[in-house]
């Protein structure tokens, strides 16, 4: 199984963002996570679509966007066009799940739906055979650097249980406190993709910091 890192820029020195996804790209980071907020779902704000379009136009990564907003349909024409190739919406917040990934799969764009940690994984049954990726929340969204929940882990391990039996190739994509103490639990679990803020900015060494959260899952695969 894949091993992807995707580096999310809430955690990243604004004052520096095209370095700051420069050596994501040259630490060899699969994706760039940009968490968008409202401040009415989660407590925080956070980007706009013009954050998209400087993250989009600084890198060839992959651009994860984070919906953590309500009524996401809003942002999706939007988000779409400033350059996210993945847009990721919340069960909770969206009660029309099959048209709502229907329509972000109409506007060229992969469809994720995440879950927060005290959401069962049945909000996704229906949709299972339409959306592109899974992310499993191990905290509780709206800030970053939270303390990971150790109870995730057999949600990960239920949530591929899940993809695997409607034959899906859906990317199954943890977010929350992944650090070096909990990545190899996780990646065991299923999952195999990886939102890192905290622990790559923070670290010494941040660039490095990106092959060594990947060397705990594949040096093990």
């Amino acid at each position: 199984m894949s091993v992807r890192i995707a580096t999310s820029v809430l955690s990243a020195d604004f004052r520096r963002l095209g370095d700051e996804l420069a050596m994501c790209e040259a630490g060899g980071a699969d994706w760039i996570h940009v968490d968008v907020m409202d401040g009415r779902f989660v407590p925080n704000l956070s980007f706009g679509a013009k954050v998209i379009e400087t993250v989009r136009r600084s890198t060839t990564l992959i651009v994860d966007c984070h919906l953590m907003v309500v009524e996401p349909e809003h942002f999706f024409d939007d988000y779409v066009k400033a350059g996210a190739d993945v847009l990721t919406i919340h069960a909770e917040a969206s009660p029309h799940l099959d048209r709502q990934v229907s329509r972000i799969k109409e506007l060229g764009c992969k469809a994720g739906v995440a879950l927060n940690p005290a959401t069962p994984l049945s909000a996704i049954e229906e949709v299972a055979h339409l959306i592109d990726l899974v992310l499993i929340m191990s905290v509780n969204p709206g800030y970053g650097g939270q303390r990971f929940i150790d109870h995730t882990v057999d949600k990960i391990a239920r949530a591929r249980f899940l993809l695997d039996q409607a034959n899906s190739s859906e990317v199954l994509e943890v977010d929350g406190g992944v650090t070096r103490d909990n990545i190899y639990r996780c990646w065991q679990a299923g999952a195999d993709t990886f939102v890192a803020g905290n622990a790559i900015f923070s670290a010494s060494d941040p660039q490095s910091e990106i092959g060594a959260l990947r060397a705990l899952c594949a040096e093990s695969a």
